[in-house]
């Protein structure tokens, strides 16, 4: 199994480098930097399902950064 950083930590740089997250993906962003792995969970939510509709509302984070850190996150849930 290929070892990925902690999701807290993507999340912590996509905070750092998305000037103006879209509305919808600032929950999931918030709750991301609490999450360490995919096993993960907050309250009833698994950290995967957390990862994916960030995904799904942060289709306005563009540049490099974001083409990289999308697809951190995108290994985790696939290799999940």
């Amino acid at each position: 199994m290929k070892r990925h950083r902690p999701i807290h930590e993507i999340a912590y740089d996509i905070h750092r480098d998305w000037k103006k997250p879209n509305y919808g993906a600032i929950p999931y962003l918030e709750v991301m930097m609490i999450l360490k792995t995919i096993e993960d969970k907050y309250y009833s939510d698994s950290a995967k399902t957390i990862i994916v509709y960030f995904l799904s509302n942060a289709s306005t984070y563009r540049g490099d950064k974001a083409r990289v850190f999308k697809q951190e996150l995108k290994e985790i849930i696939k290799d999940a």
